[in-house]
C-alpha cells in the first residue's frame, strides 16, 4: 500500500480514473478499469492481476485475504471514500477499483464452433446478461456490431466480468461500419459452412423461414445473430444469414427482450450436446 492516504479530489489519480470510465480513454491507455469488489474477485479467480489497486483502508480491513491473493508485487494505492467515489462511475462504490492492462482478456480460440453475433446492443444491462449467459452457454466467441462498449463499467457489472473469460471482438467503430464488416464475416461464415442464424419474431415476414428454436440442429457449427432491442435484426445482417429460429410465445406479448430470449437459445446448444453425449455413452 501506497504510504500516505489520498485525500483530495484534486489528486491526479482522480482524473486518470475518471479517464478510464470513456472509451476513448481506455483505449488510449489500453487499461480496462473494473470497479468494484465481485470484479476483483473474478479477476483473482481467472489467475490474473491487475497493475494498480485503489482501495478505501475500511475495504482493506475487511479484505485482508483478497490482499494477500494478490500479494505485495501489485501496486496499491489508499483512498478516502470521497475520492473513490469522484473518481469512479459507480454512484455508491464498495471501497475498491482496480487497473489491469487490455492483454488480460482473452484470444479467441482458432476453431469456433459456436459464436455469438450481437447487433447494435444499446443497453449496457442487457449487453451483460447476454454476456454472462454465452459465458455460461460455453460461447467462444462474440462480436458485437457497434452499440454499448462491453468494456464500459456498467457493462462490466452487469456481466459479472465475463469478459476476463470470454473472448469478443467490437466491430465499428461507427455503426455503419461496424454493419459493414460484420457482413462481410457473415457472409464468410456461411461459405465456411457454418450455419449462421436469424432469431426472429413468432410469425415475421422475414425472407428465411424460421423454425422453433427447438428444432434446430445447435449441435453444428452455428453463429447465433440477435438484433438491437428496438428495430431487430439488421435488414443487411439478416440477409448474410442461413437459417432462422423464433421462440415461441404468448400473443398477448409482442416481443421479449433480447438478453430474456437469448438465454434458452444459447442453453440449447449446450442441452443438445449433453443428450447426444449421454445417448451416445448409455
Amino acid at each position: 500500500m501506497s504510504d500516505s492516504l489520498i485525500s483530495s479530489r484534486r489528486n491526479p489519480l482522480v482524473k486518470r480514473l475518471r479517464s478510464l470510465s470513456s472509451r476513448k480513454g481506455r483505449e488510449d491507455e489500453e487499461l480496462l478499469l473494473l470497479e468494484g469488489t465481485h470484479l476483483l474477485q473474478e479477476l483473482i479467480r481467472c489467475n490474473l492481476k491487475p497493475v494498480e489497486l485503489v482501495a478505501t483502508e475500511r475495504w482493506c480491513q475487511h479484505h485482508l485475504h483478497l490482499l494477500e491473493q494478490l500479494g505485495a508485487s501489485t501496486p496499491r494505492r489508499l483512498v478516502t471514500d470521497e475520492v473513490l467515489t469522484a473518481a469512479l462511475s459507480t454512484t455508491t462504490p464498495d471501497g475498491v477499483a482496480c487497473v489491469c492492462p487490455f492483454n488480460v482478456l482473452p484470444n479467441p480460440p482458432t476453431d469456433v464452433h459456436f459464436l455469438l453475433v450481437l447487433d447494435r446492443i444499446q443497453d449496457p444491462g442487457n449487453l451483460g446478461t447476454l454476456l454472462r449467459t454465452a459465458l455460461a452457454a460455453d460461447v467462444q466467441n462474440v462480436w458485437l456490431g457497434s452499440g454499448v462498449d462491453p468494456l464500459g463499467s456498467k457493462s462490466l457489472r452487469a456481466s459479472a466480468g465475463a469478459l476476463l473469460q470470454l473472448p469478443h471482438h467490437r466491430f465499428g467503430p461507427d455503426e455503419d461500419t461496424a454493419i459493414s464488416q460484420l457482413k462481410d464475416e457473415l457472409k464468410r461464415l456461411a461459405a465456411d459452412g457454418m450455419q449462421v442464424v436469424a432469431t426472429l419474431v413468432p410469425d415475421s415476414a422475414a425472407p428465411l423461414q424460421a423454425v422453433p428454436y427447438w428444432d434446430l440442429n445447435w449441435r453444428l457449427p452455428t453463429a447465433l445473430v440477435l438484433g438491437t432491442e428496438g428495430s431487430g435484426l439488421h435488414p443487411e445482417l439478416l440477409a448474410c444469414c442461413t437459417h432462422a429460429v423464433t421462440l415461441p410465445h404468448s400473443p398477448r406479448v409482442e416481443s421479449l427482450n433480447v438478453a430474456a430470449a437469448a438465454v434458452p437459445l444459447l442453453l440449447e446448444r449446450r442441452r443438445a450436446t449433453m443428450t447426444a453425449t449421454s445417448q451416445q455413452s448409455g
